[in-house]
């Protein structure tokens, strides 16, 4: 059983187990699977709000997929996490990301 299995069948066992989301939806992420991959790592911060790294994640996914603006939403939650939260590595890896993003998605903001 490869990698990606175990974490799906984990994930199945324990639908509500965080960290299981988290591991499925990383694993989906590294395999190119960011649609998938978002709404587990969703499942796993609506358990733990403050997970920054999920955060982090689900930005990741939110770029991959073209969603501008909601990768740009969650990578600001991510940068507030990382302050609070004292992380100075994770703080660059978002200010990184923050400053790559395209100025707008595409779509016509008021």
């Amino acid at each position: 059983m490869d990698a990606l299995a175990r974490h799906r069948q984990l994930a199945t066992q324990f639908p509500d187990n965080e960290l299981a989301r988290f591991s499925l939806g990383r694993a989906l992420l590294d395999q190119g699977n960011p649609a998938e991959a978002r709404g587990h790592l969703g499942a796993a911060l609506a358990r733990k709000p403050d997970w920054m790294a999920v955060q982090i994640l689900i930005g990741k996914c939110d770029l991959e997929l073209g969603r501008i603006a909601e990768a740009r939403a969650a990578f600001l939650k991510a940068r507030d996490l990382a302050i609070a939260q004292h992380h100075e590595g994770p703080l660059a890896e978002v200010e990184g990301l923050l400053s790559d993003l395209p100025e707008s998605s595409g779509t016509t903001e008021a």
